[in-house]
């Protein structure tokens, strides 16, 4: 398993000094004065005094002017300055973000330390900031201008109401993910002329064969494709979002177990990449809310099981049915089981021996 935490940060000390203490410091040393300084420099001593204090900054001309008087190059005086008012700048951060600390409360934490996603052991304002370069922002205001204003789709899943914050989680691992996966232009004639394909490959039942067949198909035709375990709270079983003007993801999550579930996902998802905006996120909680959803499940439905067929459907009574009907379409028997009890012509618990369980492979 790959090691998901990134060293986002150089060495940071805990005490920086100001370049006027190393000033101070020479002048000491040579028993020199500010005023001395100054006038060897054609400054006033004030001027010299609020460098002294940190008070003043070390500009590039007086690092010039400084380097003639000290013989201490102009780069190191720059540098000193430089790092001493980054550092001034991350203790204001700091302070800021300590005043944050409760948004953590909304958010998944322990479960983005557990899949390394954050790093161990930070706490306070350091763990503020660890989460949101996670979600990649710059602070907490603009984390709630991203992830609590999203788009009508988004918006209008029970996952989002229910908890925004471990939703926000697992499709913020989905970005990362679906970044490292190269693939070429998005295009929809080829995702559409890639669809008997993938329904062929449902015959598979092992998803450590299937998934990264259909990862490395969807790669060719723009869409990144991932499987993350569900974060708790979230209950989805996929989503869908654009990464860029010509790169789609499809990510799933592990909710469910059953080999037809996880295939109607796909399809669904596809669905929102051939037929809905590329300005909407699209999250996936299976109650088919929504006249969008409902797009996406009849677009799963018939591309698994075309139309021409559907009439075969009712004269289906028996498991042995079931699967000669599945072989001859070329389509796995637990996602007709799975159509035939949605629709109500089998009860739920009848044919379930031809609905496959799996477990998950690690990624």
């Amino acid at each position: 398993m790959d090691t998901r935490t990134e060293t986002r940060y150089a060495y940071e000390p805990d005490i920086v000094y100001a370049p006027g203490e190393t000033l101070i410091e020479w002048l000491d040393e040579r028993g020199m004065t500010q005023a001395d300084l100054a006038a060897r420099m054609g400054l006033s001593a004030k001027h010299i005094n609020q460098i002294a204090k940190g008070a003043a900054p070390v500009t590039t001309e007086t690092a010039l002017g400084l380097e003639q008087v000290t013989r201490v190059p102009a780069a190191v005086w720059n540098n000193l300055e430089l790092n001493y008012r980054a550092y001034l700048t991350r203790c204001a951060e700091l302070e800021r973000l300590a005043q944050e600390v409760g948004w953590l409360d909304e958010l998944p934490v322990s479960e983005l330390v557990k899949r390394a996603r954050i790093a161990k052991g930070t706490t306070g304002a350091e763990r503020v900031r660890e989460v949101c370069s996670f979600f990649g922002v710059a602070s907490v205001p603009v984390w709630r201008d991203i992830w609590q204003q999203p788009t009508a789709a988004y918006r209008a899943s029970r996952a989002f109401s229910k908890d925004p914050g471990a939703v926000a989680a697992w499709l913020r691992i989905g970005e990362i993910e679906g970044a490292k996966i190269e693939c070429e232009a998005f295009s929809k004639s080829a995702l559409r002329a890639l669809l008997p394909e993938l329904r062929s490959l449902t015959i598979e039942a092992d998803p450590a064969v299937w998934v990264p067949a259909v990862r490395a198909r969807l790669r060719h035709v723009g869409v990144a494709f991932i499987v993350e375990p569900e974060i708790r709270g979230t209950r989805l079983n996929g989503a869908t979002q654009w990464l860029g003007p010509s790169k789609a993801l499809v990510q799933i999550s592990t909710r469910h177990k059953r080999h037809d579930i996880a295939w109607f996902t796909l399809f669904h998802e596809i669905g929102h990449l051939l037929l809905h905006s590329k300005k909407e996120t699209f999250i996936n909680d299976g109650d088919g809310a929504g006249a969008i959803e409902q797009e996406a499940d009849a677009f799963a439905s018939r591309e698994l099981i075309p139309p021409e067929h559907e009439s075969v459907l009712g004269q289906l009574h028996s498991v042995d049915d079931v699967t000669q009907f599945a072989r001859s379409i070329g389509i796995a028997p637990g996602i007709v089981v799975g159509r035939l009890q949605h629709m109500g012509w089998w009860k739920h618990a009848e044919g379930n021996e031809l609905r496959w369980t799996f477990n998950w492979p690690s990624s």
